[in-house]
Formats: C-alpha cells, structure tokens, sequence
C-alpha cells in the first residue's frame, strides 16, 4: 500500500509540475503579447544614448521568460544602429538627431565607425545636436561630429590626449612566491612582459607609442575638420587641458555654445519649428527600424566573429570553432549566399582553434569570395583567422597584427617552499612532466619551446601563403608587434580601410551582384535551463551580478584576470590588456 501511495503521489506531482509549466508559458505569452508596439510619431527626434554595451552583433534574445519579464542584458548592436540611422535618413518622420549620452561604450574602432555613419546622416539634409554636463574624451570625439555643440555652464571636457597603463608584477612574485613561467615566440610578444619585467621594454614602448599616436592622429583630424580646428591647435588644447571648463571650452571652439538642459531643449524645439517628440535609439531600433528590407534574393553572408578565441563551441561573446565553423559551412551550403564577409574583432586565443577556423575558412574561399571586416580588434589570433582572406578591410583605428605566440604556466615553488610544503612526484616515464609546485625543468621548456616555435612558423606560413608575401617578408613584421589599421596598410597586412560597409560592398563586387541582402550568422540558441536561470537579483546569470555590483570599469579588469585560468594550451593573443585613454 505504501508504494501505491508513493507512486500516485509522485504521478500527481509530475502532472501538477506539468500543469505549472504550461500556465507558467500562457502567462508569459500574454505577457509578451500585450507589449505596447513602438510607433514613431511626427516630428519626431531620435535620441542617441549610447551608454549599452556595443556590440558587432548581438542578435535578438531568445529567452521568452527573460524577454517578457523585461530584464533582457542590456546591449546595442553595431549593425542595428548603422541600420536605424541609414533608416532615419530617410524617414520623414525624423527631423534630427540629438546626441545626449554620458558615456560610449565601444571601442575607438566602433565610435570611428559610428562618426562616419553620423557624417552620412548629415549629407540626408537633418541636423545632429549634442548636448551634455561632462564630455569623457571618447564621447566627445563622437560629439564634435555634431552641427551644433552645447556644454553645461558648469560642465567640462576631458579633453587631453590617449594614454594607457600597463601594470607589472615581477616584484609581486618575487615577494609572494607565485609567479607565470613563459615561453614566447616574438620581441614585441608583450603579452607576458608584466610577469618577467618590473618596467617596460623599449619594444613594447616602441608599439604603443607607435598605435597611440597613429589613433590620436586620426581623432585630432576628424575633430579638427568638425570644428574648423587645425591638428596643431587640437593638440594644444589637449596639451593644457583647455576644456577641463565650460569657458575654456567655449574660447577654445570646443564648443558653440554655454547652456543649460532647458535652454538645450528650447534649442531642439526652434529646429524642428515647434512642439516635437522623441525616440531613443532602442525604441526606434524596435520599431523595426534596425532591420534593412529587400526584395533581392542573392545574400551577403556576414559571419560574426567577435570575444577571444577559445577550443570549444564557443557563444555569443566567445569565438569557439563550433559555432564559427558550423556558420561557415552554413553559408557555404547556402546556394544564394554568393559572398562571405567574416567580421572579425577578436584580441586572439586559442592557436588550435584559431588553425581550425582558418581551415574552414580555406575551404568556404574555394566556393565563395571571403572579404574580412576588421572592428576594434584583430590581433594575434584575430589576425590568424583573417589573414586567408581575397581582401581585408580594416578601420584606421583598428588594432591588428601582434603576430606572434605564446604559453604561460603559473609556478607556485617558492610560495610552497615558504609555506613548508613539499611536492613529490612519481611518474612511469621520463616524458616532460610539470607540477606547479617544481621549477620548470630543462626538458618541459625545451618541448614547450619547441611547440611556440612551430606554431609560430605555422601562423607566419599561414600569413604569407594569404597575403602573398614571404617568409620573411612576414617576419620582419610580425614579432608579435602590434599596428593600427592605417599602419598595417603599408606593412602588407590589410588592403583597404573603411567599416562593415564598405567590406561588404567589396564582397558584392566580388561576386558581382547588383543587388542582396545580408544574412547574418551565427544562430545562438538559448539553453532550455537558461531559460529559468534567473538569479533572485533579476539577472540572468553570476557575470551580470557581478557586473552590476562592480560595474563596467572594475568588472572588465576583473573578466580579464578571470580568463587566465581558462587559457589552454599555446596562445595567439593580443600583446596585453588594452585599456585606451
């Protein structure tokens, strides 16, 4: 008897689970039903705030719990907004732009991208105004585009030119006991520089005054044409800090004038010529502005291939073979699918699943015309899958190259030295063994070596057979040194600059079509266990807990020392952590 009652007791508590889930789902589909549909209205302008993180692409959320709960991760994707202001163009509903954000959240590469797209909306005839209390220096880079720039009256612009700061910690490991064995391939490899060095090299000094300058050179440029100032007297205003307030910003033409929020507002209304509305980007973006309409039936496929590199599947914020290679082949199969453009922005990682993608990439480039978009990032390993390329297309302020290797082990012998703990090991062969808790040995560093070295040969092979140069052409300038897109130019290592755009554009010459519309990839999927994978905090998971509670800056630091422990095996990465001024 007691088992008959167990039994339909578990019977009716599988059928009532069963009922909660299916009411749970009628809930969320009213839920989602019932979404007000955003209507953009007469005399409308759009409102530009781009504080979201930024992506190349970040397609729409699958999760129906999280989308209609409304606690979707906040993001925009680069393709949308191009899409949305190529769209508000021609939108007679839309009379003008006003960018009013506090802070860009892209990199230098994206915002130069997202300069250029304003600068085409200016040509449709509609004004950009900006308004803000405090500029940051990328911010208003992005701003100075803008007909007319106003500032607070107790505002003011960190105006003062690129920097960054690398931080060293040999003296750390001396102290403590604990620190990375390195074996590397390349004099300006600095990946791996801060755990050897207590200062930094004169290479590695060499390559980041080479790239700042050369970003600076195009900021100071496209600041200087927007407000009618020479290169020389951008500098100079950097140079004293001339906008660190609202008076000197305005004596200096950072400026057009000194205002507050009301008196901005006044100012939009006299543009439109009256009472106007508003929409920001994300609504205008939902409408269904952020989507492109065409009749053509030829495709553009463009493969999406953004976050380090790492062996696996990867997902939407990590290249992993998988998923890249599963697009590839999609798009090769596609029979209306005529060209590949592969979006690459990407720091590197993983050497084995950078070679991976590269074969695929070979093989799609036998059937298709392959053109390669460069964004903020295309280095190392980033540079190991674009290399095979028929064309290469990168932004002036990209940073590519750092063609070069490495593997870093952690040691902790000393520390355990001091604690009193000692390691014995007892193994059946002589291979090259390591323990974290003994020196490397002679034998471990000669076969480690000996791997960095080949792979090494193998990526400098794989960049010449692609870009058509030697050997050694390669050589001299890889080393792992890194270059902005406008260097790489004249080092062989891209053809072209320009943005997403103009590499797609290419690939339709290529395959010479008239008229398509693009297909994007990859496909991500969520998890069905994800889908309840809500935290009692109302994120989706632990990194948006974590991001909310040290927020952007320090939770950035804290995902790059995070991936140190998922670094495996021999690496193509980027020289260090770039963090731009």
């Amino acid at each position: 008897m007691k088992f008959l009652r167990n039994l339909l007791a578990s019977i009716l508590g599988f059928f009532i689970s069963i009922f909660l889930i299916f009411f749970l789902f009628i809930i969320i589909a009213s839920l989602a039903g019932s979404k007000e549909e955003v209507v953009v209205k007469p005399n409308s302008i759009l409102e530009l705030d781009l504080t979201s993180i930024i992506k190349d692409y970040a397609p729409d959320e699958e999760n129906p719990i999280l989308e209609a709960l409304e606690i979707n991760d906040p993001k925009l994707a680069l393709n949308k907004i191009f899409n949305a202001l190529d769209n508000a163009q021609l939108d007679n509903k839309i009379k003008g732009i006003s960018l009013n954000t506090t802070f860009v959240n892209a990199g230098f590469a994206q915002t130069q991208a997202l300069r250029k797209k304003l600068e085409e909306f200016k040509e449709s005839g509609k004004f950009i105004y900006a308004y803000n209390d405090v500029y940051s220096q990328k911010n208003y880079y992005l701003s100075s585009v803008a007909d007319s720039l106003f500032l607070n009256p107790v505002g003011q612009i960190d105006f003062t030119g690129l920097s960054t700061e690398i931080l060293y910690y040999k003296d750390f490991e001396d102290k403590y006991g604990v620190k990375m064995e390195v074996i590397r391939h390349g004099k300006y490899k600095s990946a791996v520089e801060p755990y050897l060095e207590n200062e930094m090299s004169e290479a590695n000094r060499e390559q980041t005054t080479s790239f700042l300058k050369s970003i600076w050179s195009e900021i100071t440029s496209e600041i200087g044409a927007s407000r009618k100032l020479s290169q020389e007297e951008v500098n100079a205003i950097a140079d004293d800090s001339k906008g660190r307030n609202a008076t000197l910003a305005k004596e200096n033409k950072l400026v057009d004038n000194v205002i507050y929020q009301d008196e901005y507002d006044a100012k939009l209304k006299k543009a439109v010529d009256g009472k106007y509305a508003t929409i920001s980007l994300k609504d205008y973006i939902k409408s269904g502005k952020g989507k492109k309409s065409s009749t053509a039936k030829d495709k553009i496929a463009v493969i999406y291939a953004q976050g380090q590199i790492m062996y696996g599947e990867g997902n939407e914020d990590i290249i992993g073979q998988g998923i890249i290679n599963k697009a590839i082949k999609k798009a090769v199969k596609d029979k209306k699918v005529k060209a590949i453009v592969l979006r690459v922005n990407s720091p590197g990682g993983s050497a084995l699943a950078s070679d991976l993608i590269w074969r695929e990439l070979e093989l799609a480039k036998k059937e298709k015309p392959l053109v390669v978009s460069m964004g903020n990032l295309a280095a190392s390993g980033g540079y190991y899958i674009a290399c095979n390329a028929d064309l290469i297309v990168a932004e002036p302020t990209t940073i590519t190259g750092s063609i070069g290797v490495f593997g870093a082990i952690p040691n902790a012998y000393e520390l355990s030295k001091k604690m009193g703990i000692n390691a014995e090991q007892v193994s059946t062969n002589e291979s090259a063994q390591y323990s974290v808790f003994e020196p490397m040995n002679k034998k471990f560093y000669d076969v480690t070596k000996e791997g960095v070295e080949q792979i090494y040969t193998t990526f400098v092979n794989r960049v010449a057979a692609g870009r058509k140069m030697t050997f050694e052409q390669v050589d001299a300038v890889a080393q792992g040194r890194v270059w902005t897109g406008k260097e790489a130019i004249s080092k062989g290592l891209v053809d072209e600059l320009g943005g997403l755009d103009h590499a797609i554009n290419a690939a339709a010459q290529l395959a010479e079509l008239d008229a398509y519309k693009i297909r994007n990839f990859p496909n991500y999927k969520t998890d069905i266990k994800e889908m309840f994978n809500i935290s009692p905090f109302g994120k989706v998971n632990k990194e948006e807990v974590l991001k909310e509670a040290l927020g952007d800056e320090n939770y950035r630091l804290f995902s790059k020392i995070n991936e140190l422990k998922n670094l495996k095996g021999i690496q193509a990465r980027m020289p260090y952590i770039l963090d731009i001024k």
